[in-house]
């Protein structure tokens, strides 16, 4: 069994009591690579007039401490987030994740399923194919390189045609202020560390494990179809807007908001949160 180091006390955004009657779970989001809590602003504001609504910055990023020399996989992630979890006396949260923040809800689902009711994950970034996991090698050599002008123009390829300019250019400034070394560690634990989970193969082995329900909402086709085949539980759905760009969650900010209202008013179906 792998030792992991004690839990970093993250920054956290938080809205809403969760005491209004409705029963609906609090939410947990979760923001990706280079990013941090303020993306989620808006969705805060949206869902915290009926739930609790948390929204931290994973360690390294944001207002959140790095720790030196530290491990940046979605499993430390996950730590991070369950001990926050515990702290905040929550209780089983819906957990979204975007991008690297797939990963971390993902590991928090699989690691402490107590913590997790459901799972809504936002082109996660599991499942690379061989192409990508070939790239990666060069990547990470150029990013320790060229250190975060790197992640920028890593960062903009990312965009879609609807992106908001504003939105563009919160993440580019973002992504320049982040410490090399923590993206190119982040980038590790996704994919090249002995425990990642980045990759296809690893990723349907691991996903087997999550066994809470699951929606996912991909911006390409092939890879919705790859996640489709590996849900586990009948409550799934697997959506995929093409249209969008990676930042699918800020590109189309409404719909998003609407679709995790009307999925998770499900969860009180019988059935929809017991695994078969």
């Amino acid at each position: 069994m792998t030792t992991r180091p004690s839990a970093v006390p993250l920054h956290c955004d938080e809205n809403g009591t969760g005491k209004s009657g409705t029963g609906a779970p609090p939410l947990l989001l979760v923001h990706g690579w280079g990013g941090d809590a303020g993306e989620w602003a808006p969705h805060l504001a949206a869902w915290s007039r009926r739930r609790r609504v948390l929204a931290p910055d994973l360690r390294g990023h944001g207002r959140s401490p790095a720790p030196a020399g530290g491990a940046y996989g979605p499993h430390d992630f996950a730590a991070d987030l369950a001990a926050l979890l515990h702290r905040l006396d929550t209780g089983p949260v819906v957990a979204v994740g975007h991008s690297m923040g797939g990963q971390a809800v993902t590991a928090l689902a699989v690691e402490h399923p107590a913590l997790v009711r459901a799972v809504v994950v936002l082109d996660p970034a599991y499942g690379a194919d061989d192409a990508e996991l070939a790239r990666l090698p060069g990547e990470q050599e150029a990013l320790r390189a060229e250190g975060a002008a790197w992640a920028v123009r890593f960062v903009r390829g990312a965009f879609g045609p609807h992106t908001p300019p504003e939105v563009r250019a919160r993440h580019e400034r973002l992504m320049a202020a982040m410490d090399p070394d923590v993206l190119a560690r982040c980038r590790d634990g996704m994919y090249l560390a002995p425990d990642a989970f980045g990759a296809r193969a690893a990723a349907r082995t691991y996903l087997a494990r999550r066994r809470c329900p699951v929606l996912g909402v991909y911006s390409n086709e092939a890879a919705a179809d790859w996640e489709r085949a590996s849900l586990t539980h009948p409550y799934s759905r697997i959506e995929a807007w093409p249209e969008c760009g990676h930042y699918l969650h800020e590109d189309r900010q409404e719909a998003l908001v609407e679709l995790v209202e009307e999925w998770t008013a499900g969860l009180d179906e019988p059935g929809a949160t017991t695994y078969p």
